[in-house]
């Protein structure tokens, strides 16, 4: 069983990271999304939350999928998983470069697993959960970059936490 990891934060999940998950979800026979919390953002959900929306956002794709918190090094939780690909997404030459040294790292840390990367569909590439996070905040539509469930939680937290600019 070819088994591949897409690791993110997923804060919020967007429709980038499900054409992705889409897509990636073709290339293995199990793909693992990997719900993480990186250090350097602030998470607008928690962890909790996040996992539950992509468990949601995913039921109707096609292909076995499974969702999986993980706070660790991604090749300890690759191989955890049994995973022989990490699968990334790329908008742009500089997710490329970005991409391209956490690949490198990687393969040092562990030769057995390759990453694929994939590049996001034209329409979706500009789409970034920290941008769509800041139009939230400052009352912007959302609309166009997540799905409608996404975008009502958004709503959501946004009127919790108080729109900037008001």
């Amino acid at each position: 069983m070819r088994i591949g990891v897409y690791p993110g934060t997923f804060d919020p999940v967007t429709l980038g990271h499900m054409d992705i998950i889409r897509r990636g979800a073709k290339l293995v026979d199990r793909l693992v999304i990997g719900v993480t919390t990186n250090p350097s953002k602030s998470p607008m959900f928690t962890i909790d939350e996040r996992m539950a929306t992509v468990r949601r956002e995913v039921a109707d794709v096609p292909g076995e999928i499974d969702v999986v918190a993980f706070d660790s090094l991604l090749m300890d939780f690759a191989t955890r998983e049994g995973a022989k690909v990490i699968v990334r997404g790329l908008r742009a030459v500089a997710d490329f470069e970005y991409e391209y040294q956490m690949a490198g790292m990687n393969q040092q840390i562990n030769r057995n697993v390759e990453t694929v990367f994939l590049m996001a569909d034209v329409a979706l590439q500009p789409i970034a959960s920290r941008l769509v996070k800041e139009i939230a905040l400052y009352g912007g539509d959302v609309s166009k970059f997540v799905t409608p469930a996404v975008c009502d939680e958004l709503a959501t937290r946004v009127a919790l936490i108080g729109r900037k600019g008001s």
